[in-house]
């Protein structure tokens, strides 16, 4: 037994008096001076050491309780470990699993504006983190946006993605695409477990139809390929800029991208070429142009302003043409109706129909893949010369009569 009992610790506490008040095998009761309160102690040694250890104050943590609580001290004292040592373990191991169900608590839209500034970077430009933000705050942000990483679930994505697989299918792709990366970074930060809900192989396709099965959708308006010298005359007929830039653009076969981004120190007019370096081409990958006579015709109509290093310089210095230039062009000539991407494909519908150029040229023109594994192997050059003679054909029939 003690040699305290609860009424000498009451009495004790009341009176104030500054000063440890045993109780035996190293509990005592501490009175602060001026009155302040009262709390437990223990004392005890480790490696002839001594140190005290507060067991809480009184009376919230009663004589009884602070007796269990010298007890369980004792015991780990007298076996050589250090019980402030094992304590602070285990208030820093609470504070650590609180802090990680905290952050397993972290909505999903938080999560993704993480992963999205943590590889900004390193995307191509800030077009493309724009596209991550809108796509996910449109589609997915409404229904997951909220969640924790680790609640979401097939289902949800489902929800997300369904509605717009069959009409919006490359943009669904890319969404789900979006979503799977933003929940592996989830796992490898340990904010979820298990398999990612939104992966494709193995998982998704067999919840929703292939892109290969799934009834052909334009994504991009285009001009039907025997109207196109009828427009390019049409287009002839403006001087300024933006439908320079429209005329080039269609008589490349390019990305307006690659036309607006496009810089003198590309063009090598005594080659008649125009080489676009991988860091501006979609596949990352190096692309070389053949410059047809009317293209070079367009080249030679543009000025050359020396504070710009573009073909198309824009009104703020330092800028090319905006994004937007070449859509509105489309607008003051009335054809609300077509995209400037949609003439890659009033290109290739005309290689199609009406050349014999193979399918490989044609894909190369556009600056897509044309092959994979042992195929890509004999496939090493780019069909240069070949190119060379179907985009003097194409630009032959863009300005030929109507």
């Amino acid at each position: 037994m003690g040699k305290l009992t609860a009424k000498t610790t009451e009495k004790l506490a009341k009176e104030g008096t500054a000063g440890l008040t045993g109780d035996g095998e190293g509990l005592y009761l501490k009175v602060s001076a001026g009155g302040t309160g009262a709390s437990w102690v223990f004392r005890y040694k480790i490696d002839s050491k001594s140190r005290y250890m507060g067991l809480g104050k009184y009376p919230e943590t009663s004589l009884s309780e602070a007796r269990e609580k010298a007890a369980d001290a004792r015991k780990l004292s007298k076996s050589g470990t250090d019980p402030l040592a094992v304590r602070d373990s285990e208030r820093e191991a609470k504070r650590l699993q609180q802090q990680a169900e905290l952050a397993k608590a972290t909505p999903f839209k938080m999560i993704a504006a993480s992963y999205i500034a943590a590889h900004r970077s390193g995307w191509k430009n800030a077009k493309h983190a724009q596209q991550w933000e809108n796509t996910l705050a449109t589609y997915a942000e409404p229904i997951i946006g909220h969640l924790p990483a680790s609640e979401i679930t097939t289902a949800h994505v489902l929800e997300i993605l369904q509605p717009i697989w069959a009409e919006k299918n490359e943009t669904a792709n890319r969404l789900r695409n979006r979503i799977e990366l933003v929940l592996d970074a989830a796992k490898a930060r340990g904010l979820r477990d298990g398999e990612n809900p939104a992966r494709w192989r193995g998982h998704l396709d067999k919840l929703l139809p292939k892109r290969s099965k799934l009834r052909s959708i334009a994504h991009h308006n285009a001009l039907p390929w025997p109207e196109l010298p009828a427009f390019m005359a049409d287009l002839a007929q403006h001087d300024e800029l933006t439908y320079k830039a429209m005329r080039l653009t269609i008589l490349t076969a390019c990305r307006t991208s690659e036309i607006l981004g496009a810089t003198w120190a590309e063009i090598d007019q005594g080659k008649r070429m125009w080489t676009i370096p991988a860091a501006r081409m979609k596949a990352q990958k190096e692309h070389r142009i053949p410059l047809s006579e009317a293209a070079l015709e367009v080249l030679a109509s543009l000025p050359r302003i020396k504070s710009s290093p573009y073909l198309f310089p824009g009104a703020r210095q330092g800028k090319h043409l905006s994004n937007m230039a070449m859509l509105m062009g489309l607008r003051r000539m009335g054809r609300e109706d077509l995209t400037m991407h949609g003439f890659r494909s009033t290109f290739r519908d005309w290689a199609a129909e009406q050349t014999n150029y193979p399918r490989e040229v044609c894909e190369m023109a556009l600056a897509h893949k044309v092959a994979d594994g042992t195929e890509a192997a004999y496939w090493r050059g780019d069909a240069l010369e070949k190119r060379r003679a179907l985009m003097a054909d194409w630009a032959v029939f863009c300005t030929s009569k109507k």
